[in-house]
């Protein structure tokens, strides 16, 4: 988005149709340091209830020393969202990316799928006390195969989650992701109803919504009829123009999809 601040961001953002920003959550504790900032965008309006977090690493890291960072970052993340974004606020992470990939050579990685799964359990346990005192929501989010070797579908998810048993622990759905991993988009997403945080989008190449080949209707249609209620946080590359691929985004979601907020 144009705009040398938050509060410019904004106007530009309003006046193309969206309703919030989503905030980037950057490593070495980028987002606290940026706290002066964002409480100034916060008191003079600036609706900022989602952060994504952009770090090297991630709580499902094969280092124990990386792993405990990562859970620091994103225990300072959940605190900072919790003060600009309010109740409900949403902080979103995957459980890695780019450390592993089975489609690679060795094919095999380092820990058993057992050893993962306890790993990611313990962080999300971790990382949801933390949420539940501070009000808000940590949103898990399941990457493609190429990205990482441990949570790619939404159902994979689900069962972590169910297995931490924290009402402040939900899942994110990204289109994209979905687009490779899942077998049928919308069924997932019924599927994960009941423990839908946050859903980021984007097209099936990674650009804008519209520009790919997936199904909008049936997708935004999907998550008005199980009553979603969140935000539609534009997650994308842009092709064309970038500000006016940025401002055509909201009115192609209103016009597939009635009733669900952009």
């Amino acid at each position: 988005m144009p705009g040398a601040t938050l509060q410019d961001k904004w106007e530009f953002a309003q006046r193309a149709g969206y309703d919030a920003i989503e905030v980037r959550g950057r490593g070495d504790f980028a987002f606290r340091d940026r706290l002066p900032e964002l409480r100034r965008a916060a008191r003079d309006g600036v609706p900022m209830p989602s952060v994504c977090v952009e770090m090297l690493h991630f709580f499902g890291a094969f280092d124990v020393d990386l792993r405990r960072d990562a859970i620091a970052q994103m225990k300072s993340q959940l605190s900072v969202i919790a003060e600009i974004g309010g109740p409900g606020a949403v902080a979103c992470t995957p459980a890695s990316y780019g450390m592993f990939s089975r489609r690679l050579p060795p094919f095999e990685p380092p820990r058993s799928e057992q050893d993962d799964r306890a790993v990611l359990v313990e962080g999300l346990t971790e990382l949801g006390e933390h949420a539940a005192r501070e009000g808000v929501v940590l949103a898990l989010e399941p990457l493609n195969r190429y990205e990482d070797h441990m949570v790619n579908r939404l159902e994979q998810a689900v069962e972590l989650i169910t297995a931490v048993g924290l009402p402040s622990v939900k899942v994110l759905a990204d289109t994209y992701h979905m687009n490779i991993e899942e077998d049928e988009p919308t069924s997932a997403l019924v599927m994960a109803a009941a423990h839908l945080g946050h859903v980021q989008v984007s097209d099936s190449n990674r650009f804008q919504p519209g520009a790919g080949h997936l199904d909008w209707a049936a997708l935004l249609g999907t998550l008005d009829a199980i009553g979603y209620d969140g935000h539609l946080a534009v997650e994308c590359r842009l092709r064309g123009e970038p500000v006016r691929a940025v401002t055509t985004i909201p009115g192609f979601l209103r016009r597939h999809a009635v009733g669900v907020a952009v």
